[in-house]
Protein backbone atom coordinates (compact mmCIF):
# COMPACT_ATOMS: atom_id res chain seq x y z
CA UNK A 1 0.00 0.00 0.00
CA UNK A 2 1.60 3.22 -0.63
CA UNK A 3 2.22 5.30 2.38
CA UNK A 4 3.26 8.93 1.06
CA UNK A 5 2.77 12.11 -0.77
CA UNK A 6 5.66 13.29 -2.76
CA UNK A 7 5.45 16.91 -2.52
CA UNK A 8 8.15 18.98 -4.94
CA UNK A 9 8.29 22.34 -3.90
CA UNK A 10 10.07 24.78 -6.93
CA UNK A 11 11.27 27.57 -5.37
CA UNK A 12 13.15 31.35 -6.40
CA UNK A 13 16.33 30.29 -5.21
CA UNK A 14 16.02 26.58 -4.31
CA UNK A 15 14.28 23.41 -5.12
CA UNK A 16 13.09 21.30 -2.18
CA UNK A 17 11.04 17.79 -2.52
CA UNK A 18 8.98 16.70 1.40
CA UNK A 19 7.65 13.30 1.82
CA UNK A 20 4.38 13.56 4.02
CA UNK A 21 2.89 10.42 5.70
CA UNK A 22 -0.71 10.50 6.08
CA UNK A 23 -0.99 12.32 9.23
CA UNK A 24 1.05 14.93 7.88
CA UNK A 25 4.22 14.09 9.01
CA UNK A 26 7.59 15.40 7.36
CA UNK A 27 9.47 11.95 7.00
CA UNK A 28 12.15 13.07 5.05
CA UNK A 29 12.93 16.08 2.62
CA UNK A 30 16.02 17.51 0.34
CA UNK A 31 16.77 20.73 -0.86
CA UNK A 32 19.19 22.46 -3.78
CA UNK A 33 19.87 25.75 -4.18
CA UNK A 34 20.35 26.68 -7.88
CA UNK A 35 22.14 29.80 -9.72
CA UNK A 36 20.62 33.32 -10.29
CA UNK A 37 21.48 35.66 -12.71
CA UNK A 38 21.57 39.50 -12.77
CA UNK A 39 22.03 40.25 -16.62
CA UNK A 40 21.42 43.90 -15.97
CA UNK A 41 20.06 45.79 -13.18
CA UNK A 42 16.46 45.39 -12.01
CA UNK A 43 16.96 42.37 -14.87
CA UNK A 44 16.35 38.25 -13.18
CA UNK A 45 16.80 34.70 -14.79
CA UNK A 46 17.29 31.68 -14.22
CA UNK A 47 18.39 28.90 -16.16
CA UNK A 48 15.32 26.36 -16.33
CA UNK A 49 16.76 23.32 -16.94
CA UNK A 50 19.32 23.92 -14.08
CA UNK A 51 15.70 24.19 -11.92
CA UNK A 52 14.57 20.83 -13.66
CA UNK A 53 17.80 18.70 -12.21
CA UNK A 54 17.48 20.49 -8.91
CA UNK A 55 14.27 19.72 -8.69
CA UNK A 56 14.66 15.55 -9.93
CA UNK A 57 18.05 16.08 -7.53
CA UNK A 58 15.84 16.37 -4.60
CA UNK A 59 13.01 14.24 -5.21
CA UNK A 60 15.42 11.08 -5.86
CA UNK A 61 17.25 11.81 -2.60
CA UNK A 62 14.28 12.07 -0.57
CA UNK A 63 13.31 9.04 -1.55
CA UNK A 64 16.28 7.55 -0.52
CA UNK A 65 16.86 9.45 2.92
CA UNK A 66 13.12 8.48 3.31
CA UNK A 67 14.05 4.74 1.88
CA UNK A 68 10.84 4.75 -0.02
CA UNK A 69 10.66 3.40 -3.72
CA UNK A 70 8.04 4.88 -6.37
CA UNK A 71 5.34 1.79 -5.20
CA UNK A 72 5.32 3.50 -1.99
CA UNK A 73 4.02 7.06 -3.24
CA UNK A 74 0.56 7.48 -4.08
CA UNK A 75 0.71 11.06 -5.70
CA UNK A 76 3.17 14.31 -6.31
CA UNK A 77 2.11 17.52 -5.47
CA UNK A 78 4.02 20.48 -6.42
CA UNK A 79 3.96 24.18 -5.95
CA UNK A 80 6.24 26.59 -7.14
CA UNK A 81 7.36 29.77 -7.88
CA UNK A 82 4.66 31.35 -9.73
CA UNK A 83 5.20 34.29 -12.43
CA UNK A 84 8.09 32.88 -13.62
CA UNK A 85 8.20 32.16 -17.48
CA UNK A 86 9.45 29.60 -19.65
CA UNK A 87 9.58 29.30 -23.30
CA UNK A 88 10.50 25.71 -24.68
CA UNK A 89 11.05 23.53 -27.71
CA UNK A 90 8.11 21.53 -28.10
CA UNK A 91 9.87 18.72 -30.28
CA UNK A 92 13.54 18.64 -28.35
CA UNK A 93 12.15 20.09 -24.46
CA UNK A 94 15.18 22.57 -24.66
CA UNK A 95 14.24 25.79 -23.45
CA UNK A 96 14.79 28.51 -26.13
CA UNK A 97 15.78 31.32 -23.68
CA UNK A 98 16.48 31.67 -19.75
CA UNK A 99 13.73 31.75 -17.89
CA UNK A 100 12.16 35.30 -16.79
CA UNK A 101 11.52 35.44 -12.26
CA UNK A 102 8.76 36.92 -11.15
CA UNK A 103 11.42 39.36 -9.74
CA UNK A 104 12.55 40.79 -12.80
CA UNK A 105 11.86 44.52 -13.86
CA UNK A 106 12.49 44.45 -17.60
CA UNK A 107 8.56 44.87 -18.61
CA UNK A 108 8.38 47.97 -16.45
CA UNK A 109 7.97 50.42 -19.07
CA UNK A 110 5.40 48.33 -21.10
CA UNK A 111 3.52 47.64 -18.29
CA UNK A 112 3.56 51.86 -18.57
CA UNK A 113 2.79 51.95 -21.80
CA UNK A 114 -0.64 49.98 -21.05
CA UNK A 115 -1.36 52.27 -18.52
CA UNK A 116 -0.94 55.05 -21.04
CA UNK A 117 -3.51 53.26 -23.21
CA UNK A 118 -5.76 52.46 -20.63
CA UNK A 119 -5.87 48.89 -21.08
CA UNK A 120 -4.86 48.31 -17.04
CA UNK A 121 -8.19 48.81 -17.03
CA UNK A 122 -9.20 45.84 -18.76
CA UNK A 123 -6.97 43.63 -17.07
CA UNK A 124 -7.64 44.77 -13.81
CA UNK A 125 -11.36 43.85 -13.97
CA UNK A 126 -11.11 40.55 -16.31
CA UNK A 127 -7.81 38.79 -14.12
CA UNK A 128 -8.12 40.71 -10.77
CA UNK A 129 -4.50 42.03 -11.34
CA UNK A 130 -2.61 45.56 -11.33
CA UNK A 131 -0.71 46.28 -14.52
CA UNK A 132 2.66 45.40 -13.10
CA UNK A 133 5.84 43.57 -14.26
CA UNK A 134 5.66 40.76 -11.60
CA UNK A 135 3.42 38.96 -13.79
CA UNK A 136 3.83 36.68 -16.25
CA UNK A 137 1.97 38.24 -19.45
CA UNK A 138 4.20 41.13 -20.17
CA UNK A 139 7.26 38.73 -19.75
CA UNK A 140 5.88 36.13 -22.39
CA UNK A 141 5.24 39.24 -24.52
CA UNK A 142 8.88 40.64 -24.08
CA UNK A 143 10.33 37.03 -24.85
CA UNK A 144 8.63 37.09 -28.55
CA UNK A 145 9.21 40.48 -29.33
CA UNK A 146 12.71 40.94 -28.25
CA UNK A 147 14.27 37.21 -29.42
CA UNK A 148 15.05 36.85 -32.95
CA UNK A 149 13.08 33.86 -34.32
CA UNK A 150 10.86 33.26 -31.59
CA UNK A 151 7.53 34.83 -32.66
CA UNK A 152 7.32 33.11 -36.02
CA UNK A 153 7.94 29.88 -34.39
CA UNK A 154 5.73 30.76 -31.89
CA UNK A 155 2.89 31.10 -34.59
CA UNK A 156 3.82 27.97 -36.23
CA UNK A 157 3.10 25.92 -32.78
CA UNK A 158 6.95 25.08 -32.54
CA UNK A 159 6.87 26.40 -28.83
CA UNK A 160 5.36 26.16 -25.69
CA UNK A 161 5.06 28.50 -22.82
CA UNK A 162 4.61 28.39 -18.92
CA UNK A 163 5.23 28.91 -15.15
CA UNK A 164 7.15 26.30 -13.31
CA UNK A 165 4.79 23.94 -12.96
CA UNK A 166 4.19 23.88 -16.37
CA UNK A 167 7.53 22.77 -16.90
CA UNK A 168 8.48 20.33 -14.29
CA UNK A 169 5.16 18.37 -15.26
CA UNK A 170 6.32 18.46 -19.04
CA UNK A 171 9.64 16.71 -17.75
CA UNK A 172 8.14 14.46 -15.33
CA UNK A 173 5.35 13.60 -18.12
CA UNK A 174 8.33 13.15 -20.72
CA UNK A 175 6.23 16.36 -22.42
CA UNK A 176 2.62 14.05 -22.36
CA UNK A 177 0.80 16.98 -21.21
CA UNK A 178 1.00 20.42 -20.92
CA UNK A 179 -0.76 21.67 -18.13
CA UNK A 180 -1.39 24.03 -15.49
CA UNK A 181 -3.71 24.82 -12.59
CA UNK A 182 -6.08 28.06 -11.81
CA UNK A 183 -3.93 29.33 -9.44
CA UNK A 184 -0.88 29.63 -11.58
CA UNK A 185 -3.13 30.37 -14.52
CA UNK A 186 -4.41 33.56 -12.68
CA UNK A 187 -0.72 35.19 -12.28
CA UNK A 188 -0.32 35.27 -15.73
CA UNK A 189 -2.16 38.33 -16.25
CA UNK A 190 -4.01 36.31 -19.30
CA UNK A 191 -6.45 34.12 -17.92
CA UNK A 192 -10.03 35.37 -17.09
CA UNK A 193 -11.50 35.37 -13.41
CA UNK A 194 -14.80 35.28 -14.43
CA UNK A 195 -14.53 32.38 -17.31
CA UNK A 196 -12.14 30.73 -15.90
CA UNK A 197 -10.32 30.35 -19.33
CA UNK A 198 -7.57 31.95 -21.53
CA UNK A 199 -8.67 35.05 -22.30
CA UNK A 200 -9.14 36.12 -26.42
CA UNK A 201 -8.42 39.81 -26.27
CA UNK A 202 -6.09 39.98 -23.93
CA UNK A 203 -3.97 37.61 -26.01
CA UNK A 204 -4.71 39.39 -29.11
CA UNK A 205 -3.78 42.33 -27.16
CA UNK A 206 -0.23 40.99 -25.77
CA UNK A 207 0.47 39.19 -29.60
CA UNK A 208 0.65 35.57 -27.91
CA UNK A 209 -0.50 32.70 -29.85
CA UNK A 210 -2.93 30.79 -27.68
CA UNK A 211 -1.55 27.26 -29.13
CA UNK A 212 1.64 28.39 -26.83
CA UNK A 213 -0.20 28.09 -23.43
CA UNK A 214 -0.66 24.78 -21.25
CA UNK A 215 -4.86 23.61 -20.60
CA UNK A 216 -5.75 25.10 -17.50
CA UNK A 217 -6.89 22.27 -15.22
CA UNK A 218 -8.60 21.73 -11.35
CA UNK A 219 -5.82 22.04 -8.75
CA UNK A 220 -6.63 19.00 -7.22
CA UNK A 221 -7.40 16.11 -9.42
CA UNK A 222 -4.78 14.01 -12.09
CA UNK A 223 -3.25 16.47 -14.09
CA UNK A 224 -0.68 13.88 -15.90
CA UNK A 225 1.41 10.73 -14.56
CA UNK A 226 5.47 10.19 -13.63
CA UNK A 227 7.28 6.86 -14.89
CA UNK A 228 10.69 8.22 -14.30
CA UNK A 229 11.00 5.70 -11.19
CA UNK A 230 9.82 3.00 -13.04
CA UNK A 231 5.75 3.22 -11.81
CA UNK A 232 3.58 4.99 -13.10
CA UNK A 233 2.90 7.85 -10.16
CA UNK A 234 -0.29 10.38 -10.38
CA UNK A 235 0.92 14.20 -10.36
CA UNK A 236 -2.70 15.00 -8.58
CA UNK A 237 -2.29 18.66 -7.09
CA UNK A 238 -0.52 21.91 -8.25
CA UNK A 239 -1.06 25.05 -6.64
CA UNK A 240 1.21 28.15 -7.13
CA UNK A 241 3.50 27.85 -3.78
CA UNK A 242 1.45 30.78 -1.52
CA UNK A 243 -2.04 29.56 -2.45
CA UNK A 244 -0.61 26.04 -1.47
CA UNK A 245 0.30 27.82 1.81
CA UNK A 246 -2.54 28.92 2.21
CA UNK A 247 -4.31 25.29 1.60
CA UNK A 248 -1.53 24.25 3.64
CA UNK A 249 -2.30 25.87 6.51
CA UNK A 250 -5.70 24.89 6.14
CA UNK A 251 -7.21 28.49 5.99
CA UNK A 252 -10.49 26.58 4.25
CA UNK A 253 -13.18 29.64 5.36
CA UNK A 254 -13.45 33.55 4.35
CA UNK A 255 -11.15 35.86 6.36
CA UNK A 256 -9.01 33.55 7.47
CA UNK A 257 -5.21 34.51 6.43
CA UNK A 258 -1.52 33.68 6.48
CA UNK A 259 1.71 35.15 5.93
CA UNK A 260 4.89 33.85 4.12
CA UNK A 261 8.17 35.02 4.83
CA UNK A 262 10.43 33.32 1.99
CA UNK A 263 12.27 35.26 -0.78
CA UNK A 264 9.41 37.61 -0.38
CA UNK A 265 6.54 38.36 1.17
CA UNK A 266 2.98 36.71 0.61
CA UNK A 267 0.16 37.67 3.05
CA UNK A 268 -3.23 35.91 1.72
CA UNK A 269 -6.53 36.01 2.63
CA UNK A 270 -9.62 34.11 1.63
CA UNK A 271 -11.90 35.73 -0.01
CA UNK A 272 -14.33 32.71 -0.47
CA UNK A 273 -16.08 31.77 -3.68
CA UNK A 274 -16.90 35.34 -5.09
CA UNK A 275 -13.95 37.43 -7.19
CA UNK A 276 -12.81 40.07 -4.53
CA UNK A 277 -12.00 43.93 -5.42
CA UNK A 278 -9.48 45.78 -4.26
CA UNK A 279 -9.12 49.36 -3.76
CA UNK A 280 -5.98 49.30 -2.02
CA UNK A 281 -3.64 47.82 -3.78
CA UNK A 282 -4.17 44.26 -3.43
CA UNK A 283 -5.23 41.52 -6.09
CA UNK A 284 -7.63 39.03 -6.60
CA UNK A 285 -6.68 35.80 -7.27
CA UNK A 286 -7.74 32.39 -7.69
CA UNK A 287 -6.91 30.35 -4.36
CA UNK A 288 -7.49 26.66 -5.83
CA UNK A 289 -10.27 24.95 -7.39
CA UNK A 290 -11.55 21.68 -5.95
CA UNK A 291 -14.51 19.50 -6.79
CA UNK A 292 -15.83 21.87 -9.25
CA UNK A 293 -15.38 25.04 -6.93
CA UNK A 294 -13.17 27.45 -6.96
CA UNK A 295 -11.86 29.96 -4.21
CA UNK A 296 -9.89 33.03 -4.36
CA UNK A 297 -8.24 35.00 -2.22
CA UNK A 298 -7.35 38.73 -1.43
CA UNK A 299 -3.50 38.77 -1.87
CA UNK A 300 -0.63 41.19 -0.93
CA UNK A 301 2.87 40.59 -2.68
CA UNK A 302 6.08 41.57 -1.42
CA UNK A 303 8.99 41.32 -3.38
CA UNK A 304 11.85 41.37 -1.02
CA UNK A 305 11.81 39.92 2.56
CA UNK A 306 14.51 37.04 3.07
CA UNK A 307 15.70 37.98 0.32
CA UNK A 308 17.28 41.04 2.20
CA UNK A 309 18.86 38.29 4.65
CA UNK A 310 20.70 36.86 1.98
CA UNK A 311 22.05 40.26 0.87
CA UNK A 312 23.21 40.85 3.99
CA UNK A 313 25.03 37.38 4.06
CA UNK A 314 26.12 37.28 0.63
CA UNK A 315 26.14 40.62 -0.52
CA UNK A 316 27.77 42.35 2.56
CA UNK A 317 28.57 39.46 4.38
CA UNK A 318 27.60 41.46 7.52
CA UNK A 319 26.45 37.64 8.93
CA UNK A 320 27.80 34.14 8.14
CA UNK A 321 23.93 32.48 8.13
CA UNK A 322 20.28 33.56 7.67
CA UNK A 323 19.78 32.35 11.50
CA UNK A 324 22.32 34.20 12.90
CA UNK A 325 20.01 37.01 12.60
CA UNK A 326 18.11 36.41 15.45
CA UNK A 327 20.58 36.64 18.05
CA UNK A 328 22.71 39.64 16.68
CA UNK A 329 18.91 41.47 16.40
CA UNK A 330 18.17 40.99 19.99
CA UNK A 331 21.65 42.29 20.86
CA UNK A 332 20.48 45.62 20.50
CA UNK A 333 17.34 46.96 22.26
CA UNK A 334 15.97 48.76 18.87
CA UNK A 335 17.50 49.40 15.59
CA UNK A 336 18.57 53.38 16.71
CA UNK A 337 16.12 54.90 14.02
CA UNK A 338 17.67 53.18 11.13
CA UNK A 339 15.09 51.85 8.52
CA UNK A 340 15.94 49.20 5.89
CA UNK A 341 13.47 49.32 2.91
CA UNK A 342 14.25 46.14 0.73
CA UNK A 343 12.75 47.66 -2.74
CA UNK A 344 15.78 46.16 -4.26
CA UNK A 345 13.74 44.86 -7.26
CA UNK A 346 11.06 47.86 -7.22
CA UNK A 347 7.84 47.85 -4.65
CA UNK A 348 4.64 45.56 -4.82
CA UNK A 349 1.94 45.92 -3.06
CA UNK A 350 0.27 48.05 -2.49
CA UNK A 351 2.40 50.53 -3.92
CA UNK A 352 3.41 48.80 -6.95
CA UNK A 353 5.91 50.87 -7.92
CA UNK A 354 8.65 48.87 -10.09
CA UNK A 355 11.55 52.22 -10.14
CA UNK A 356 11.31 52.44 -6.25
CA UNK A 357 14.96 51.18 -5.12
CA UNK A 358 16.49 49.87 -2.10
CA UNK A 359 17.07 52.50 0.95
CA UNK A 360 18.74 52.89 4.70
CA UNK A 361 18.08 55.97 6.57
CA UNK A 362 18.82 56.74 10.07
CA UNK A 363 22.01 55.76 9.60
CA UNK A 364 24.69 57.44 12.50
CA UNK A 365 28.60 57.02 13.53
CA UNK A 366 26.87 54.73 16.45
CA UNK A 367 25.11 52.25 13.53
CA UNK A 368 26.53 48.86 13.84
CA UNK A 369 25.75 45.64 11.95
CA UNK A 370 23.21 44.95 14.38
CA UNK A 371 21.33 47.61 13.76
CA UNK A 372 20.91 46.95 10.00
CA UNK A 373 20.52 42.93 10.86
CA UNK A 374 17.46 44.24 12.98
CA UNK A 375 15.87 46.63 10.72
CA UNK A 376 16.25 44.08 7.97
CA UNK A 377 13.95 41.87 10.04
CA UNK A 378 12.04 44.74 11.34
CA UNK A 379 11.17 45.56 7.38
CA UNK A 380 9.41 42.27 7.01
CA UNK A 381 7.03 43.20 9.84
CA UNK A 382 6.36 46.72 8.74
CA UNK A 383 5.93 45.80 4.94
CA UNK A 384 3.44 42.79 6.38
CA UNK A 385 1.33 45.73 8.24
CA UNK A 386 1.27 47.46 5.26
CA UNK A 387 -0.59 44.71 3.41
CA UNK A 388 -2.57 44.06 6.63
CA UNK A 389 -3.96 47.38 6.89
CA UNK A 390 -4.83 47.33 3.22
CA UNK A 391 -6.30 43.94 3.09
CA UNK A 392 -8.56 45.14 6.13
CA UNK A 393 -9.39 48.24 4.52
CA UNK A 394 -10.85 45.71 1.38
CA UNK A 395 -12.81 43.41 3.33
CA UNK A 396 -14.13 45.77 5.69
CA UNK A 397 -12.46 44.38 8.90
CA UNK A 398 -8.87 42.71 9.84
CA UNK A 399 -8.28 38.48 10.30
CA UNK A 400 -9.00 37.94 13.65
CA UNK A 401 -5.28 36.49 13.72
CA UNK A 402 -2.23 35.59 11.35
CA UNK A 403 -0.61 32.66 10.72
CA UNK A 404 3.00 32.38 9.11
CA UNK A 405 5.45 29.84 7.57
CA UNK A 406 8.36 30.33 5.73
CA UNK A 407 12.08 30.13 6.45
CA UNK A 408 12.11 33.51 8.60
CA UNK A 409 9.05 32.28 10.38
CA UNK A 410 11.11 29.97 12.86
CA UNK A 411 12.76 33.33 14.13
CA UNK A 412 11.24 34.16 17.37
CA UNK A 413 12.41 37.42 17.26
CA UNK A 414 10.52 38.59 14.27
CA UNK A 415 7.55 36.50 14.82
CA UNK A 416 7.16 38.46 18.12
CA UNK A 417 8.13 41.75 16.73
CA UNK A 418 5.39 41.03 13.62
CA UNK A 419 2.53 40.36 16.39
CA UNK A 420 3.71 43.86 18.09
CA UNK A 421 3.69 45.80 15.14
CA UNK A 422 0.13 44.41 13.93
CA UNK A 423 -1.28 43.87 17.39
CA UNK A 424 -2.69 40.59 16.53
CA UNK A 425 -1.79 37.30 17.76
CA UNK A 426 0.91 35.71 15.23
CA UNK A 427 0.84 31.80 15.06
CA UNK A 428 3.40 29.43 14.08
CA UNK A 429 1.96 26.08 13.08
CA UNK A 430 4.08 23.00 14.08
CA UNK A 431 5.34 22.45 10.62
CA UNK A 432 6.37 25.69 8.64
CA UNK A 433 6.91 23.49 5.61
CA UNK A 434 2.74 24.57 4.87
CA UNK A 435 3.37 25.32 1.36
CA UNK A 436 4.99 21.65 0.65
CA UNK A 437 1.94 20.76 2.59
CA UNK A 438 -0.48 22.30 0.87
CA UNK A 439 1.26 20.84 -2.42
CA UNK A 440 0.64 17.29 -0.75
CA UNK A 441 -2.45 17.74 0.17
CA UNK A 442 -4.58 18.63 -3.03
CA UNK A 443 -2.50 15.45 -4.32
CA UNK A 444 -3.44 12.82 -1.75
CA UNK A 445 -7.24 14.79 -1.94
CA UNK A 446 -6.67 14.38 -5.60
CA UNK A 447 -6.33 10.34 -5.13
CA UNK A 448 -8.39 9.89 -2.34
CA UNK A 449 -5.31 9.47 0.04
CA UNK A 450 -7.25 11.70 2.19
CA UNK A 451 -11.09 12.31 2.01
CA UNK A 452 -11.85 15.90 2.52
CA UNK A 453 -11.18 19.31 4.37
CA UNK A 454 -12.47 17.88 7.79
CA UNK A 455 -9.94 14.72 7.99
CA UNK A 456 -7.32 16.99 7.54
CA UNK A 457 -8.25 19.33 10.29
CA UNK A 458 -6.86 16.99 13.24
CA UNK A 459 -3.67 17.43 11.50
CA UNK A 460 -3.12 21.23 12.66
CA UNK A 461 -1.08 21.51 15.50
CA UNK A 462 0.28 24.97 16.05
CA UNK A 463 3.65 25.38 17.65
CA UNK A 464 3.40 28.62 19.28
CA UNK A 465 1.28 31.74 19.43
CA UNK A 466 3.07 35.30 20.07
CA UNK A 467 0.83 38.36 21.87
CA UNK A 468 1.19 41.32 20.82
CA UNK A 469 3.15 43.00 23.55
CA UNK A 470 3.85 46.74 22.38
CA UNK A 471 2.08 49.89 23.20
CA UNK A 472 0.06 51.16 20.15
CA UNK A 473 1.91 54.32 20.84
CA UNK A 474 5.13 53.01 20.35
CA UNK A 475 3.89 50.54 17.01
CA UNK A 476 2.53 53.53 15.29
CA UNK A 477 5.10 55.17 15.99
CA UNK A 478 7.80 52.98 14.70
CA UNK A 479 5.12 52.60 11.73
CA UNK A 480 5.49 56.21 10.98
CA UNK A 481 9.00 56.19 10.70
CA UNK A 482 8.97 53.23 8.18
CA UNK A 483 6.19 55.22 6.44
CA UNK A 484 8.62 57.82 5.54
CA UNK A 485 11.50 55.77 4.81
CA UNK A 486 9.20 54.36 2.43
CA UNK A 487 8.71 57.79 0.49
CA UNK A 488 12.42 58.31 0.18
CA UNK A 489 12.61 55.20 -1.92
CA UNK A 490 9.84 55.68 -4.61
CA UNK A 491 10.75 56.44 -7.88
CA UNK A 492 14.43 56.61 -7.30
CA UNK A 493 15.07 54.61 -10.71
CA UNK A 494 12.60 56.62 -13.02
Amino acid sequence: MSRYVLALDQGTTSSRAILFDHEGNVRASASMEFRQHYPRPGWVEHDAEEIWRSQIATAEKVLATGQASADDVVAIGITNQRETVVLWDRATGKPVHRAIVWQCRRTAEACDRIRQQGFDRTLREKTGLVTDAYFSGTKIAWLLENVPGLRERAERGELAAGTIDSWLIWNLTAGRAHVTDVSNASRTMLFNLHTLQWDEEILRYFKIPPSLLPTVQASSGVLGETRLWGKSIPIAGVAGDQQASLFGHQCFEPGSAKNTYGTGLFLLMNAGEEIPRSDSGLIATAAWQRNGRTVYALEGSVFIAGAAIQWLRDGLRLIESAEESEALARTVPDTGGVYLVPAFVGLGAPHWDPYARGVVVGLTRGTERAHLVRAALEAMTFQTREVLEAMAQDAGHPPERLRVDGGAARNDFLCQFQADILGLPVERPATTEATALGAAYLAGLGVGFWKDERELASQLRMARRFEPQMSPARRDELFAGWRRAVGRAKGWAH
